[in-house]
């Protein structure tokens, strides 16, 4: 059965430390040994985590590099980049316009495809995805995504026929049950199959229900270390999952929340 290392942080201010931990960590450890360090990323409350990013590589003596980073799209809603809907346009103002990232090595979509989403999502894959995990020994070096009370992750909603996706890497939806309904997303294939490390990240009650649904109830709970006032656990994700976030499944798989998040089963 798959698990998932969590990470229960006290506070919001922890949580953002704490995912900022990760990411100086992988990529630390990517570009140790090649000179490209990609990194997926969601919009929704993902972006406004990303402040301590710079002070966790400064804190911990660790050169970042920027020059190689390539900072991708886990998903987008096909709007203009300066729409608040742009998941590329949050990423932007949050985090890459505050580091010395090339802004040609952020990558959005092509606002200026105006035709299907299809025709957008396939730009991505071929553009985009394909010329980096060809750099990259084939995967994503990171990927952080956020997970909603819905239990969806990405553009991958409950129910939907792009959970059984497994042909294309970025996949069109134009029936997005949350506006605005078109959009791309990375599919499972890539999350499960292409990715070394994906880090879920949430905070707050209205995600207490999923944490809950997708990891079985411990009967012992593994405290793996404790830093300052974060905890790591190791729990068992159910099987079947219950939502599109417990069927991400890659070889290394981080939950970092919040206690409101964690609903009392853990205590810090």
């Amino acid at each position: 059965m798959a698990s998932a290392k969590i990470l229960v942080a006290s506070s919001k201010v922890t949580l953002g430390e704490t995912l900022a931990d990760q990411i100086v960590e992988s990529c630390r450890e990517t570009l140790s040994s090649r000179d490209v360090f990609v990194l997926a990323l969601s919009g929704g409350s993902i972006p406004s985590l990303l402040g301590a990013v710079e002070c966790q590589f400064s804190v911990k003596g660790i050169e970042p590099r920027w020059g190689s980073w390539h900072v991708i799209l886990a998903d987008e809603r096909c709007v203009p980049s300066t729409s608040p809907d742009s998941n590329f346009g949050s990423i932007k103002a949050n985090f890459t316009s505050n580091v010395p990232i090339p802004p040609g090595q952020v990558y959005g979509i092509d606002e200026f495809l105006s035709k299907s989403t299809s025709d957008i999502a396939t730009s991505y894959e071929d553009k985009v995805l394909k010329p980096l995990l060809a750099r990259s020994g084939g995967k994503i070096d990171c990927a952080v995504l956020g997970f909603g009370p819905d239990g969806h992750t990405c553009s991958l909603f409950p129910n939907h026929p792009l959970l059984k996706e497994t042909e294309r890497l970025v996949a069109p939806i134009d029936d997005s049950p949350k506006p605005p309904p078109s959009r791309i997303t990375l599919t499972f294939p890539v999350l499960n199959s292409m990715s070394r490390c994906i880090a879920f990240c949430g905070a707050g009650t209205g995600k207490v229900d999923v944490v809950n649904a997708v990891f079985e109830s411990p009967t012992r709970i593994q405290l793996l270390e404790k830093d300052g006032d974060t905890k790591c656990h190791q729990l068992k994700l159910r099987d079947p999952a219950p939502y599109p976030c417990g069927m991400v499944r890659p070889g290394n798989l981080i939950w970092i929340i919040d206690l409101d998040a964690a609903g009392g089963l853990f205590e810090l």
